[in-house]
């Protein structure tokens, strides 16, 4: 079993103690997101975690914790997303300096090939347009040179809180276009120097759940929950399926999510998985760190 810490939340960033007092517990509590009756049980014990993956913009807290893991015997990677953002678009997130330098830390620790930079999602504005990602994209993939072997990059999805909140910019001074690449002023030159940008920095460079063909620019699709990369990095061969939970061009095996939505505190506008900044904030307040479920005080019911 992989567990995916989190999609739905940043569980390095605001519940590491949570979830390492999760791990000496052997398990956690997940309500179904749709039924929160329905509350899984879900084993956190070494012998039946296979790799744990973590979604992370700042790992700091959690990082004092991965030589218990290591001695307990957890094999993990990091999914770890730096894009530098004006605070237009991401309120609450870690200063760059800050966020590079821990990236660098983590991947001195664990390796590169475990710490997978994500640039994603990319949202054009009249703040960041292409010439923007690409100044961007270059300067950050020459501050972590080195330090990553892959980065994932997509396109941002038009999910309708999502396109609510960037309209909703145009207030502040934004201008905010159709994000498809035909309304894009040179979407196909920028997609041509991402891929330049990460070949010259020694980053393979994949895609997310992206519906865009973005093939014909050198841009395959990937996998973030990856078998492949599982079975190179810890000699590890699982059998698993395309996780059908998730969005239909996503490439990612089956997994078992432990985190629960709107608790993220970074406030980023362009998020999917947090529907009120508010309710996360209060969710936060209220969190009980020797809870079996991340939020509220869930036992499983099956």
């Amino acid at each position: 079993m992989i567990i995916s810490a989190s999609r739905r939340t940043d569980i390095p960033a605001f519940y590491a103690a949570w979830f390492m007092n999760r791990v000496r517990a052997g398990y956690c509590a997940v309500p179904n997101p749709f039924n929160p009756r329905q509350v899984s049980r879900v084993s956190l014990r070494p012998e039946d975690v296979d790799v744990i993956v973590f979604w992370t913009r700042n790992a700091q807290p959690l990082m004092a914790s991965l030589d218990e893991l290591d001695d307990r015997g957890y094999r993990y990677y990091f999914q770890y997303t730096i894009l530098a953002y004006p605070r237009l678009l991401e309120t609450k997130t870690p200063p760059i300096e800050a966020a590079i330098e821990t990236f660098r830390r983590l991947s001195e620790r664990i390796g590169p090939e475990r710490v997978i930079w994500r640039y994603d999602p990319i949202v054009f504005s009249s703040f960041t347009d292409a010439a923007f990602h690409r100044e961007r994209f270059a300067w950050l993939a020459g501050q972590l040179r080195g330090l990553t072997r892959r980065v994932v990059i997509s396109v941002v999805d038009g999910y309708r809180k999502v396109q609510a909140r960037l309209r909703k910019l145009v207030a502040q001074g934004a201008t905010i276009p159709d994000q498809s690449p035909e309304q894009i002023a040179d979407f196909d030159e920028l997609m041509h120097s991402l891929v330049e940008t990460a070949m010259r920095c020694e980053m393979e460079i994949v895609s997310c759940a992206e519906e865009l063909d973005l093939t014909r620019y050198g841009v395959r699709p990937g996998k973030c929950v990856d078998d492949a990369l599982i079975a190179r990095v810890f000699n590890l061969n699982l059998t698993l399926k395309k996780d059908a939970g998730q969005r239909d061009a996503c490439g990612c095996v089956t997994s078992r999510d432990i985190g629960m939505y709107d608790s993220c505190l970074f406030g980023c506008q362009y998020c999917y998985a947090t529907r009120n900044f508010a309710r996360s904030a209060a969710n936060y307040a209220a969190h009980d760190p020797a809870s079996p479920s991340l939020l509220g005080w869930h036992e499983a019911t099956h």
